[in-house]
């Protein structure tokens, strides 16, 4: 029998084509420096992902599922690709399936901010809501087989889409980007998970590289991630997050605790004080998913501090605050949801000055 499709194979050849030029047609991120006090002797680093083109981390993740599904033959000329999201990685999507001429449907929780929901839409995408958050993969997986789609499934194949050995991934490009500064292999990387990707890239390739730098991956409340991790648990569930992009309210697929060194979790007030603390220092939009990061890392510099430690610290600016001007930026929406900020706030803005973080207010080792 004989399958061979030299039209077909043109067509995905012309659509790596396409994503692969838009990869080289786009700089690196930039490395910015948080400004801290220089007598502690810790240098803090953001890696802003929020100038991807369609303005997220997820930008990567999306051209490696684009990538991944061509290269497997999944994709072909008129597939209409599907995604279960949050909404940036769906943007991101949206973005590469208009790039090679494709449709795309993103499924999303209702509650996904409208902001999202107009760009998905500006780039060609349609939105399909549903009222129950875990319900987005078994509509996701019935929309692509009642279109005869393909569901790209970021939630298992994260981890697995992206080359964690380099070939300038987000893990490789931190690590070139210090090696000219005074603390080359920071003794902490922090980031969230959503699908686990980003947290299983950078894992593997410092084990890879023989770094002893160390993963700490932040978890807002409301997620099953942190109790999976704790308690070894790859079937926990839980209700779910409220900040947009990371945490979810299963152990997705492609979250891998063993290349884990902490897991932080973090109230959703503090992400979003965070979020405004980290704006209000550096003078950068960031979203709450960034503020999760901002809080876990302050944590972490106090754990430093406290034991006369220098070194350094990178976290990532994951997307921009325009996003969520109706959701962590406005007041009244923070008060309709009993969000109280204004302790976490203070909280980072004495730690600014002094480097300590109440245990308290922090939570502590966990």
């Amino acid at each position: 029998m004989d399958r061979c499709d030299p039209g077909g194979r043109a067509w995905i050849s012309e659509a790596i084509r396409k994503v692969e030029a838009d990869a080289n047609r786009s700089a690196d991120t930039h490395l910015h420096v948080f400004p801290l006090p220089p007598e502690w002797g810790i240098d803090l680093y953001l890696k802003d992902e929020s100038v991807h083109p369609t303005g997220s981390l997820k930008h990567r993740l999306a051209r490696s599922l684009f990538l991944y599904g061509l290269a497997n033959g999944w994709i072909h000329a008129g597939t209409t690709i599907i995604e279960a999201s949050s909404g940036s990685t769906a943007v991101s999507e949206a973005y590469f399936a208009r790039l090679i001429g494709l449709p795309f449907i993103a499924v999303m929780p209702a509650t996904t901010s409208p902001e999202k929901i107009e760009l998905i839409e500006f780039y060609g995408g349609r939105c399909h809501l549903v009222d129950d958050p875990s319900s987005i993969y078994d509509e996701s997986r019935r929309l692509a087989q009642e279109c005869d789609g393909h569901f790209m499934d970021q939630f298992t194949y994260a981890e697995r889409a992206t080359d964690w050995r380099g070939n300038n991934n987000i893990a490789e490009s931190i690590f070139e980007q210090l090696s000219l500064e005074r603390f080359p292999e920071p003794s902490w990387i922090v980031v969230g998970a959503g699908t686990g990707g980003t947290s299983a890239t950078i894992g593997r390739y410092a084990r890879y590289r023989r770094f002893q730098t160390r993963v700490a991956v932040v978890d807002p409340e409301g997620s099953a991630f942190f109790g999976g991790f704790a308690d070894d648990d790859r079937f926990r569930t839980a209700p779910g997050s409220r900040i947009e992009g990371i945490g979810r309210p299963r152990v997705e697929p492609s979250f891998l605790p063993t290349v884990i060194d902490r897991m932080i979790q973090v109230p959703d007030a503090a992400s979003i004080a965070a979020m405004r603390w980290t704006s209000e220092v550096t003078g950068r939009s960031v979203g709450g998913s960034t503020g999760t990061n901002m809080w876990g890392v302050a944590g972490l510099i106090a754990e430093m501090l406290a034991r006369g430690e220098r070194g350094s610290v990178v976290t990532l600016i994951c997307d921009g605050a325009e996003r969520y001007a109706h959701t962590y930026g406005s007041d009244a929406w923070l008060a309709e949801k009993g969000l109280v900020v204004g302790p976490y706030l203070e909280s980072l803005r004495a730690f600014h000055k002094t480097g300590e973080m109440p245990l308290e207010a922090w939570g502590g080792p966990g």
